[in-house]
This record gives C-alpha cells, structure tokens and sequence, in this order.
C-alpha cells in the first residue's frame, strides 16, 4: 500500500517465534511529519512490529522501504551483514519503555556515544577530530536544553528522575537525525506526575513535524497527537484511519470493546 508521499512503507510483515505467529501480514504506511500511533492489548504484536521495522527482529515476509529505498525484502533469501543491519537500522530511532541508558555515563555522553562511535569509522576523522567533537557535543547540548534538561548535562542517570532519563533517551535516539522516530510505551515505567513531561516533549516534537511511530496505552494521547490510529489484535491490523474515526465511530466490535475499557476507567 504505497502512498504518493510515503516516508516508510511496511508491506505484508510476517513475523512467527517457534510456532506462534505474531504479526499476520501487517501492512501500513506513514508520510513525512505525520504521527502514527499504535494501540492495542498486551501481546497484539506491537513491539514485535516495531522491532521488526527497527532491525531488532528480521520478519519472516514482507517489504520495508523507507524514502523509497526498499531497506528489507524478507521473501529475498539475502541475508545482510552485522554492518549493513546496522546502517539500516540508522533510519530509525528506537525510544525504549526502560530508558537503556549506560549508568557510567552522563546525559551530555549517553546522547554522544553513538554518533561519535560513526564518526570515528569515518576516513578523515583524525585529521578533523576536534572539529567533530565539538560539533557532536554542541549538537548534545542543543538537544538536552531542547528536552529541558540544560541544567543535568552532566548527570548520571542514578540523579536523574525517571522522566528525566527518559528524554535524555529521546535526546540520544534524535542525535542520529532518523527519518522516523519510534516509542515503545515510552511512558510505561513513569508515574502519572512523570508521565506528562515525556508527553508535553513528544508533543513538541510532533508539533516540529518530526516523523514518529508511538506504540502506547495512553489512548487520549494517542488520540490528540496522531494523524493516524493504528488498532492491533492478535497480531494483525483490526482497524486504521484517522484518530477521531477510531476512536468515536469505530468500525469493528473488537476496537469498540477495546476503547470501551478506557473510557469507563
């Protein structure tokens, strides 16, 4: 299903662990600057999804193709190199519900590490290594302040709150430039105070118009800040459409009994 303006097009996913399928044939795709959110129960097969299309799980089917560039085509017996996966994987940023940040290092050095690692592989990074160092710190501290946190810049996760370690997350993930920037249950391990300053940054972000995929359980969230609703269930794509649709006037029995849960909490 290629759209005219398709930023990440996901065709046909499959993807089976042992003998249980988790994703049934999944097909979607996403503009630049929209947000899509991806609702669902526990085990409907969102994170595996995300995963996939991350290059932390391979599908068993399918096509990914992002900017056009077909990145995956798991029906083609290829099979790619650590280094290849790895530079696929760059087109997406990967926020965590557990924040996976290194505790021996600072906000300013866990939002570095990655993009100095790449910079270090490059052939004239000897002869313009201050350069590029000063530039991938300024870039940290830009992105810190961005996220709020221009006073912790040199804090370890264990001082850190865990709202404050999760936008340093999404600091680190934002220091690639990914194309498409993905959560998973990014506010799953907060309480409720903690939970609203991760919201308010990944609302400013869509309100920047950054590309974004948000696995969540925060449906009035994923309501208001998505141009697009996904609802999963066992492992397929139940219902999609535009927010206000899935989630006033659903089409399925499945969604409505879903949604009804939230509402009556």
């Amino acid at each position: 299903m290629r759209g005219k303006m398709a930023i990440l097009e996901a065709e046909h996913i499959r993807k089976t662990f042992e003998h249980t399928q988790v994703l049934k044939d999944i097909s979607f795709s996403l503009e630049r600057g929209q947000v899509l959110s991806i609702i669902g129960s526990s085990g409907s097969g969102k994170t595996t999804l995300l995963r996939c299309l991350n290059f932390l799980e391979r599908p068993d089917g399918g096509v990914i193709r992002v900017n056009g560039e077909t990145l995956l085509n798991a029906d083609d017996p290829v099979t790619f190199k650590e280094s290849e996966i790895r530079e696929k994987r760059l087109h997406f940023g990967l926020v965590f519900q557990s924040f996976h940040l290194f505790p021996q290092y600072t906000a300013m050095q866990n939002v570095m590490l990655a993009r100095d690692l790449i910079a270090r592989k490059q052939p004239d990074y000897k002869a313009r290594k201050k350069e590029i160092s000063r530039e991938i710190e300024e870039q940290a501290v830009r992105l810190l302040t961005q996220m709020g946190l221009a006073d912790r810049l040199n804090s370890y996760p264990h001082q850190l709150s865990g709202g404050q370690c999760q936008r340093v997350a999404i600091a680190r993930a934002l220091a690639l430039t990914p194309d498409i920037l993905c959560f998973d249950e990014p506010t799953s391990a907060l309480d409720p105070e903690l939970t609203g300053e991760v919201l308010r940054v990944i609302r400013e972000l869509a309100d920047r118009r950054t590309t974004m995929i948000i696995v969540t359980h925060e449906m009035a969230f994923a309501r208001d800040v998505a141009n697009q609703v996904i609802f999963m269930d066992d492992g397929r794509i139940l219902e999609q459409g535009d927010p206000r649709q899935i989630f006033e006037n659903p089409s399925k029995e499945r969604t409505r009994q879903f949604l009804a849960r939230f509402t009556q909490g």
